[in-house]
């Protein structure tokens, strides 16, 4: 064995032998518990303090069925993995409980193998998942948008000019009464044309120039060209940490995002009281695993859009970044389709949480990442 080779196993077997298991369950974002044959809570994880409100001291002894209704189908699910030895999953589960508040949870529950008696859960909030499913939901519409952009430029446009053209030339040859079927084929096929070229906009054109970008001058041009246009009747309200880095982007692409999404939540605020709240927050500890990427990726820049109105559809919330999907009796469905590739086209994300009075669309972006000076004088 070389002695490189000897060097990275003497280490592999120091950082085993540091690895405590408590720390491991404090680092999964779910609520990790072991419940003993009478109930009684024998562990919980920093997740779990949080789900049950209480410190792992005090939970510690505590009867699971004091925190929660003995009647409820969490004990359905512990009972069952206790009986047949395996693993049990359960999704979508409500918990509604007095003591800890009303949860809608994913739980999994197995037995210990050394101790069948015991029992470890893991409960998870649902908003978690369903973030996650809103984060990837945009990337998918963005590439869906793209491909039939694509395809409608050069496969639907071609053969519409040549339709044109024939009308054109037969309508030479017509009387005035059977002229208006051609002039109807020919306004037919220029409407179909305006909307191929709306849906342009969202084939690939090649890599996108970014630089550094002032996102509160970002929405600042949004907020006045709201007030003096489609939001007058509303109020706009700015929430801004000052101290938010640069991010890494197209100006001109990011002022079309905002002014979008601005435009909807002042669509979607009711005419008397309506509200707009427009919020930047820096959240460091924030990474994502998107789709085709390897790496985790950090977008700590975080710019949200709220508003007060009835909410989204809840038959429509999954697929509001789909393109031609729509509430407004005169919407195309092609806005949220848009932000959904410009933002993928940043590498950024969106989050969608909406419920009556507070609709709220969360886009995280990537900062400037600063230049590293070197000693010998070269940067990176």
């Amino acid at each position: 064995m070389g002695i490189r080779a000897f060097a990275q196993r003497k280490k592999r077997k120091v950082l085993t032998a540091k690895l405590d298991a408590g720390a491991v369950l404090n680092a999964l974002p779910m609520a990790v518990v072991v419940v003993a044959e009478d109930g009684t809570i024998l562990h919980v994880n920093d997740a779990g303090e949080q789900f049950f409100h209480g410190s792992a001291t005090y939970l510690r002894g505590q009867r699971l069925q004091d925190m929660i209704p003995e009647d409820s189908p969490l004990f359905s699910v512990i009972e069952q993995a206790r009986n047949d030895g395996n693993a049990v999953f359960e999704y979508g589960l409500n918990l509604n409980s007095p003591r800890i508040g009303r949860y809608f949870v994913n739980v999994q529950a197995r037995p210990l193998n050394d101790d069948p008696g015991l029992v470890v859960l893991g409960l998870q909030e649902r908003s978690i998942a369903d973030k996650i499913d809103h984060q990837l939901s945009h990337r998918g519409a963005a590439r869906s948008v793209s491909a039939m952009a694509h395809m409608l430029a050069h496969e639907v446009k071609n053969p519409l000019s040549g339709i044109r053209g024939a009308a054109q030339l037969l309508e030479d040859t017509l009387d005035a009464q059977d002229r208006s079927l051609t002039q109807l084929i020919r306004g037919e096929v220029d409407r179909i044309c305006a909307l191929v070229d709306r849906m342009e906009v969202f084939s690939d054109t090649g890599p996108l120039r970014r630089e550094a970008v002032n996102i509160h001058e970002v929405l600042t041009r949004v907020r006045q060209l709201a007030e003096n246009g489609f939001g007058r009747h509303v109020r706009i309200v700015e929430n801004y940490d000052p101290s938010l880095p640069s991010v890494l982007g197209n100006r001109d692409q990011l002022v079309q995002v905002f002014l979008n999404l601005a435009k909807n939540a002042v669509e979607a605020a009711p005419t008397v009281g309506g509200e707009v709240i427009l919020r930047t927050a820096y959240r460091p500890g924030v990474r994502f695993a998107l789709a085709g990427r390897d790496s985790r990726e950090h977008l700590p820049l975080m710019v949200s859009v709220e508003d007060n109105g009835e909410g989204i559809p809840e038959d429509m919330r999954a697929h509001i970044f789909d393109p031609f999907v729509t509430s407004k009796p005169k919407g195309s469905g092609l806005g949220l389709a848009l932000v959904a590739k410009i933002i993928d086209d940043h590498g950024g994300t969106i989050e969608v949480d909406s419920a009556y009075k507070r609709t709220v669309i969360r886009v995280m972006l990537p900062m400037v990442r600063p230049v590293v000076e070197h000693p010998e004088g070269g940067a990176e």
